[in-house]
């Protein structure tokens, strides 16, 4: 054989996968479609932060490290404890999630965080993503506190750093387009290199490739009508090869296939994700101003809660509005509090003195009732609640169609900022079905002897919405499962 386990992928879960199964003593190599600077999938683009459960500053510390007491005294970490990161899965899943992955996700969350630290990747508070000031105190909330030093690039590489000292073999620009199968069993990976036909034999394999979102002809299929025209956050790799390979092999499609995980996106940014740029093109912070389409209408409650649970869902809202675009508006009140990514250069943003100003800055909007609409909105904002971007405020609007249930604050003092965004899709919650082993399992649920998957592919775990955070902590845990189970399979297999 080539190797005991081979892993198809090259991001976080693949990563993840590959040093599990080295770390149970198979030989591994790693099969990544992508060019090496190319590498890393959609990891690379994120901002490196992971969801987990903690009760205090303490448990924290077993990830970061000593914080020391400038920054303990500094900072308010709250807590999130297993019950609330539970609740907040299946809430914003609609109680439709798989129990046995969520079960998953929670119990391991924080200790796959110490193993990755373990393997030298640094984690840093993740002050710029989920934190105010607060009477001089930096506050977070939500659970999501946890983020890799360098962000995307800084996990990706810190893993493949791992990697190569833990002895994975990494074979770039490897595409793989099928499965060997051996007596029934799973026994290695087809691949395209250089433009011929390889076979890396293998006692187990590990898909770990992605979901299908950078396959406009799988999006417009499986997403809907109108999904083709979605930009792509990350790689342009991820194609639905390593679900098409599993399914061949007889492996259950399972989960959301017509949900993904979209957001709100400049409209100038590339097709795909932008090695240059990075993660920057987001735009997260509508919960402090409204969002309007085209003519001019609000469509969506900026407020209903927390950026981290609805984040993920306007971008299909956005896609969904006249020529796939709408505009998020601030004023002078909140511009401060706005994330950085608002005040980079080549962004789509307007900006003005007064609001018909800023409205002949808008393409294609329609200015008249543009300017009714945010009247209409301000005269609705209930003015007796304190504004407080830490908590649900309840600092919201009264009889609107569309309400905005918290941070709710007039927009009437200069300047005055519109920013243009449109869809930006992340990946796709479709995949394969898996058991709490990571192995792939088939359509009568037995598992596909020597296939297990993790990262963005397994499906059943996310449904219509996702909260902040977890894809990469549930690549971490799932990676790590499938790994060792992939090397205690493939050791099974050789002795026999």
């Amino acid at each position: 054989m080539d190797a005991d386990v081979a892993v198809v992928g090259g991001g976080n879960a693949a990563l993840c996968a590959a040093l599990s199964a080295r770390q149970a003593g198979a030989s591994v190599v790693l099969l990544e479609r992508a060019p090496r600077r190319e590498r890393g999938g959609n990891s690379w683009f994120s901002a490196g932060v992971f969801r987990a459960a903690y009760e205090n500053v303490s448990e924290l510390e077993s990830v970061f490290g000593d914080l020391g007491d400038e920054v303990r005294r500094a900072t308010d970490f709250g807590a999130y404890p297993k019950a609330e990161f539970h609740d907040d899965l299946v809430r914003v899943a609609e109680s439709r999630g798989d129990p046995h992955l969520t079960r998953l996700l929670v119990e391991h969350s924080l200790d796959a965080l110490r193993w990755i630290r373990e393997h030298g990747v640094r984690f840093v508070p993740a002050y710029g993503r989920q934190s105010f000031a607060v009477d001089g105190v930096r506050r977070f909330w939500g659970g999501l506190v946890l983020q890799t030093e360098g962000a995307g690039p800084g996990l990706v590489d810190g893993l493949y750093r791992a990697a190569g000292e833990a002895g994975v073999e990494v074979r770039y620009e490897t595409a793989a387009v099928g499965l060997e199968i051996d007596d029934g069993r799973v026994g290695g990976v087809r691949c395209l290199q250089g433009g011929s036909l390889a076979r890396v034999r293998a006692g187990a394999v590990v898909v770990a490739a992605g979901g299908f979102e950078a396959n406009a002809e799988w999006r417009a299929r499986y997403l809907g009508p109108g999904w083709d025209l979605a930009k792509v956050r990350g790689t342009r790799f991820n194609t639905g090869d390593g679900i098409r390979m599993a399914v061949d092999a007889g492996a259950m499609p399972w989960g959301n296939w017509s949900g993904c995980h979209a957001v709100a996106w400049d409209s100038a940014a590339p097709p795909f994700g932008d090695f240059a740029a990075g993660d920057v093109h987001q735009k997260h912070s509508y919960q402090l101003g409204i969002i309007v389409n085209k003519d001019g209408a609000r469509f969506f409650d900026e407020g209903a809660d927390f950026r981290n649970y609805t984040y993920a869902r306007l971008g299909r809202l956005i896609l969904a509005q006249p020529a796939q675009v709408a505009w998020q508006v601030f004023d002078g009140k909140v511009l401060d509090l706005l994330r950085d990514e608002y005040r980079l250069p080549g962004a789509s943003r307007a900006r003005a003195e007064t609001l018909p100003e800023l409205a002949e800055q808008m393409p294609g909007i329609d200015v008249d009732r543009f300017l009714a609409e945010v009247r209409t909105f301000n005269d609705a904002v209930q003015r007796d609640r304190r504004f407080d971007p830490t908590s649900k405020d309840g600092r919201g609007t009264r009889d609107l169609a569309v309400p905005k249930s918290n941070w709710a604050n007039p927009i009437d003092q200069p300047p005055f900022e519109a920013h243009q965004v449109t869809c930006g899709i992340t990946f796709t919650f479709g995949g394969l079905k898996v058991d709490d082993r990571s192995r792939v399992l088939d359509v009568a649920e037995h598992p596909v002897p020597g296939l297990f998957a993790a990262g963005e592919l397994v499906g059943g775990l996310f449904y219509f919405n996702y909260p902040g955070g977890s894809g990469l902590t549930a690549g971490a845990v799932l990676g790590r499962i499938a790994g060792r189970e992939a090397a205690a399979f493939a050791a099974v297999r050789r002795q026999t």
